[in-house]
């Protein structure tokens, strides 16, 4: 029989490649990855691009990082060149100007990447959009006077102007079978066509509709806790010197306990799984861990034991999924161990599988937060590779 035409898309914003994986995964051929974060490409290439060879990289454009302002400026005829030859274009702008979990700043710089991407929909023209963002992109700014912009329905009003229908929802990740409760805005757009036009919001019924099965065929369900997705790699199961850094220790497997420790260790043979550096905590700090975790100190508790003006790390729970992961590890204590969480475990709880491996510094600090991306927040800012390939399946359905 005659092979199907796999479907094209290209990734923006692509980070360290968790959509990419998933839609690897789910049958896709990729086009290109746009990422300016050096530390976050050198990943994206090492899992999907060398590894995998998941990309048919035009040779117009070079295989690093790079801006997406500077591609549609250097390159506008090229990627004009590509219209009607891609089905998808996927990704979302930065979000930390959005997010509650910060600082709101209407007039953070990264937002004026929603225009940069707009105008990228409007080179390119792919069929299908896949939009990914916080779901305080959906909220309003306050100003002292008046209202602040909506960014949603600014997004919105733009791709129906380029001729897109288009329908957004916030999901919550672990209805999907990722160990982590992350709600976030999802926007479906689909170019209007005389001929047949589809409804966006087929995506979402189609997306929950499939749901478990999909999760079946995986041999695991929704509703993973932390201790579901991470306990084989306990402290306790032993250690050794870490391959990458200097005076520091690793954890090594433990036994798989569980379908899906089993389905993220798929295709990993090594004794010790990657970026599974344990932190070097002070004495004081490890004792005060060592408090939280015997006598099970709620937030409120920690603060005013330890007389604190904010509470900066939260004790996780093992039987419940994970709170949203942030970029900052030093926001939870590891559910039974005096720790915080290791970067494999922080992909664990993404969904990234163990084989994927992770590429520059662990962690940054001071005026090096703003440029560096190193792996804990390449991890933090991802979307889930296992729900990347839900979407990837669904939107193959839309386009057939």
């Amino acid at each position: 029989m005659r092979q199907r035409k796999k479907s094209t898309y290209i990734d923006l914003f692509a980070g360290c490649g968790g959509l990419s994986l998933g839609l690897y995964k789910s049958g896709w051929q990729g086009l290109f990855a746009i990422e300016k974060s050096s530390d976050a490409f050198k990943t994206l290439k090492h899992n999907l691009i060398d590894k995998k060879q998941h990309f048919s990289w035009p040779k117009w454009l070079p295989r690093q990082a790079l801006e997406i302002n500077d591609i549609t400026r250097k390159y506008k005829k090229e990627l004009m060149d590509l219209r009607g030859r891609v089905d998808l274009v996927a990704g979302g702008p930065p979000c930390q100007g959005f997010s509650t979990a910060g600082r709101r700043n209407e007039n953070d710089k990264r937002n004026n990447l929603i225009n940069s991407y707009i105008e990228f929909i409007k080179i390119v023209r792919p069929k299908i959009i896949f939009f990914e963002n916080v779901k305080g992109f959906t909220l309003q700014f306050q100003r002292s006077k008046s209202k602040g912009r909506r960014y949603s329905e600014y997004v919105k009003e733009c791709l129906k102007d380029l001729g897109y229908e288009v329908h957004g929802e916030i999901l919550d990740f672990s209805e999907f079978g990722v160990p982590q409760t992350r709600h976030r805005f999802i926007l479906i757009g689909v170019q209007r066509d005389r001929k047949k036009s589809i409804d966006p919001k087929l995506f979402f019924d189609a997306i929950y509709k499939k749901r478990k099965s999909f999760l079946r065929d995986k041999g695991i369900e929704a509703g993973v806790t932390i201790a579901d997705a991470i306990s084989d790699l306990e402290r306790k199961n032993g250690e050794q010197l870490s391959l990458d850094t200097n005076g520091f220790m690793a954890g090594v497997y433990g036994k798989a306990k569980n379908k899906y420790q089993e389905f993220m260790r798929e295709e990993s043979f090594e004794k010790a799984p990657d970026s599974h550096r344990f932190a070097k905590h002070t004495k004081e700090i490890e004792k005060r861990f060592k408090v939280i975790l015997k006598k099970s100190l709620n937030n409120h508790q920690i603060i005013e034991r330890f007389n604190l003006k904010k509470l900066s790390t939260k004790r996780l729970e093992k039987d419940k999924p994970s709170p949203t992961l942030t970029t900052l590890p030093d926001d939870y204590i590891h559910y039974n161990e005096p720790r915080i969480m290791t970067v494999r475990e922080y992909a664990r709880i993404q969904t990234f599988p163990d084989w994927f491996e992770f590429k520059g510094k662990y962690t940054t600090g001071g005026k090096h937060r703003v440029v560096e991306v190193p792996r804990y927040t390449q991890i933090g800012n991802a979307i889930p590779p296992l729900f990347g390939e839900q979407v990837g399946i669904t939107l193959n359905q839309i386009l057939r």
